[in-house]
């Protein structure tokens, strides 16, 4: 007989996590890690919703029986590939995983279900993050729109160094134009991803993230995230202005994705002294994206960012000048732990 579990007994890094809910619902929000072999497709979880509804939870329960029943033999196939302790789960803990638990326990494979589902797993992931406190000292990469962030910590974080990719796990590049070319997750998703990487960053030395506001698109930062950033020392980062073109360019591929940035545009245009949005404009008819870029920054970025610099004292901030990603990097791997003795541990 399968075993019950509630989210808290659940090692989120031992057990094989099998999201047993229809295709759409795997994609809008789930536990990270887990795969996803349906109960019912989506077509066929409308048929029994609607059958629920309309006529009775008898019927409803016996065509959905019917639908598996059908598809047990692959089902089950797909479950002998797994490897390690299976845990299944629905939205609530309710007949299809109580269904695929009960055929995978008579045909000798052992498994476990969550009690609640991906709904108790939900509010866990709030509770935790309202009540999280992070261990390690921070530091903040800040700098320039186009001054790499994203590229350094990407590097430093593959040589093992302790980074929190906020807006990787946002899939979201955190500017007005920062889901061109991209599809941002939803809130439920990155604060599920964003608890994890935390979770699994706890007892790092130090920690190095990108400097966001409250909101990246859409999503909202949790507080004491927003607060950390606050607090923490503040690495800046100046580099020449044809650099950082160079690297927006090459990122956000603007060639690719034209309409998604002239409808971005649109949503600053206001904030920007008319005659310089009727040059950008006149820019964009031509598709003149270097030149643009150089408008932005000048007149729209780089005044915010002198701005923000400004905020933070001076014993909570230093400024590495470099011509390169890769000058940035060297300076840093000098810098962090020169400056992480100074920091007192949280």
């Amino acid at each position: 007989m399968f075993k019950d579990l509630t989210i808290e007994q659940c090692d989120l890094h031992k057990y094989t996590f099998v999201d047993v809910r229809s295709p759409s619902e795997y994609r809008e929000m789930t536990i990270p890690g887990s795969v996803n072999i349906p109960v019912f497709d989506d077509g066929e979880r409308a048929e029994v919703g609607t059958l629920y509804k309309q006529v009775s939870k008898e019927v409803a329960t016996d065509r959905g029986l019917e639908i598996f029943s059908g598809k047990l033999p692959a089902f089950v196939r797909e479950f002998r590939k797994l490897d390690g302790e299976i845990v299944v789960f629905c939205w609530r803990g309710g007949m299809r995983s109580k269904a695929a638990a009960t055929f995978l326990d008579l045909m000798g494979i052992r498994t476990s279900r969550i009690l609640g589902g991906v709904r108790a797993y939900r509010h866990w992931v709030l509770n935790e993050l309202k009540a999280f406190k992070m261990k390690p000292a921070s530091f903040v990469l800040n700098g320039g729109t186009g001054s790499g962030k994203t590229a350094i910590l990407k590097e430093l974080q593959g040589e093992g160094y302790p980074i929190l990719d906020i807006e990787g796990l946002a899939n979201h590049r955190g500017s007005i134009f920062g889901e061109i070319g991209l599809t941002a997750h939803n809130q439920k998703t990155f604060d599920s991803l964003l608890l994890q990487e935390l979770m699994k960053l706890q007892e790092s030395p130090f920690l190095l993230f990108e400097a966001e506001s409250k909101r990246i698109g859409k999503l909202i930062l949790p507080d004491f995230l927003v607060e950390e950033k606050e607090n923490a020392f503040h690495i800046f980062i100046e580099m020449p202005m044809k650099e950082r073109v160079r690297h927006i360019l090459a990122e956000y591929r603007l060639h690719e994705h034209h309409e998604e940035f002239v409808e971005a545009f649109r949503f600053i245009k206001r904030r920007i002294h008319s005659p310089i949005a009727n040059e950008i404009e006149d820019e964009l008819k031509v598709r003149n994206y270097g030149r643009i870029l150089e408008l932005l920054l000048e007149y729209y970025y780089d005044p915010r960012y002198l701005h923000m610099w400004s905020q933070y004292p001076e014993d909570r901030r230093t400024t590495i000048r470099v011509q390169s990603i890769e000058e940035a990097c060297l300076k840093i791997r000098k810098l962090l732990p020169e400056k992480s003795t100074l920091l007192p541990t949280q």
